[in-house]
């Protein structure tokens, strides 16, 4: 249940409180004018209706708010509501809006309790208006608070099974995220790494050109040392710690083993944190799948400012593929829907451009206006 929806449930149980409780008092007033117990009776329902009143003024009686204050309240309210009814059985229907309230705030076992000893004690006040025994008078006030209880009961148990759905659908949301972070940050960086290393055993001969490859490895180890901090910490790349965008994209296309051309067209515009992050990891994502499974020679990256969006695109000249297939396509089923998760998270779109022996065009498109907020 909304906060809104509570609200306005809160709001009808205690208007339907005061309601019941002036036609109570005016149906007394009425009948039993003259009795003495009339001056106690009229005390008390001013009392109850002060005591509720109070309650509402310091906003105890909010839903799932089990405080001391609020028991306190709830007892002296119900107390005063038992006093009245054993003096005038009339009060007897003022039950209604009290255990909803019970029923709504306590835990399940108390209010079920609650309201059992509250409808027992309405089936009796009930019947001693009764010159003998009504069936309906004990039938109709039990299967009101049977059907009552029951309803809340199982609208506060299927709003814990919403709470514990979103729970796991946000610890889902995590993982995937994560799993994007490191498909396209880290894989990234530990696969240059791999590469790096290769080349420098295989020119071990060569001690200068192997000690050269070593200390690239190293400078990748310690951007994805940098990445993995980032991931823990949930902050943007490395590569954008006192860059610009454009210079973070650099940055990724310098640490590859093949050229990556960059490109930058339009007039240059700062961008909102979530868009410069997710063009980065895009990037990321982009080249490692170009390094691993394109065999590519040749990569560009182009960022292009238009009026009304950013657009990244990833052009490559290696074996291309089936976008079609890309589920069953070796490699892509993760890098490509993680991409396009992205993109979709900022309003924008991913679209792939590709064919057996014809390279990939990755291009993502971002609205100048996403990020903010």
């Amino acid at each position: 249940m909304t906060d809104r929806d509570a609200r306005w449930l809160a709001a009808t149980m205690h208007t339907a409180f005061f309601l019941l409780l002036v036609a109570s008092i005016v149906r007394f007033l009425d009948h039993h004018h003259g009795e003495p117990a009339a001056p106690w009776v009229i005390a008390l329902t001013g009392c109850l209706a002060a005591v509720y009143a109070v309650g509402l003024l310091l906003r105890i009686t909010g839903p799932e708010q089990v405080t001391v204050p609020y028991l306190a309240w709830l007892t002296v309210v119900t107390v005063l509501w038992v006093v009245l009814v054993l003096l005038a059985p009339s009060f007897a229907w003022c039950a209604v809006p009290l255990f909803v309230t019970g029923l709504r705030t306590l835990p399940t076992g108390p209010a079920l309790v609650l309201v059992t000893l509250v409808t027992a004690l309405v089936v009796l006040s009930q019947n001693r208006l009764s010159t003998g025994f009504d069936p309906n008078l004990t039938i109709v006030p039990v299967a009101v608070a049977a059907v009552t209880a029951a309803v809340i009961t199982y609208l506060r148990r299927q709003a814990v099974r919403l709470r514990e759905t979103e729970r796991r659908a946000g610890m889902l949301d995590e993982r995937q995220r994560l799993s994007r972070e490191i498909h396209d940050a880290l894989a990234q960086g530990l696969s240059s790494q791999a590469m790096l290393l290769q080349a420098a055993d295989r020119a071990w001969a060569d001690p200068d050109l192997a000690r050269e490859h070593l200390h690239a490895a190293q400078q990748v180890g310690v951007r994805n040392l940098a990445e993995a901090r980032g991931l823990v910490q949930d902050l943007s790349p490395a590569d954008l710690d006192g860059h610009s965008v454009e210079e973070a994209l650099r940055n990724v296309a310098e640490r590859e083993p093949r050229p990556v051309r960059v490109r930058v067209d339009g007039p240059v515009r700062q961008l909102p944190g979530r868009v410069q992050s997710t063009l980065v990891r895009i990037a990321q994502g982009a080249l490692a799948n170009a390094r691993e499974h394109a065999g590519a020679s040749g990569v560009a990256l182009t960022l292009t400012y238009l009026d009304d969006e950013v657009v990244l695109d990833i052009t490559d000249d290696g074996r291309g593929f089936d976008p079609a297939a890309v589920p069953s396509a070796e490699g892509r089923g993760h890098g490509l829907p993680a991409m396009r998760a992205r993109a979709l998270q900022l309003g924008g779109r991913l679209t792939v451009e590709s064919a057996p022996g014809q390279g990939t065009v990755i291009s993502v498109a971002i609205p100048l206006g996403a990020g903010h907020g």
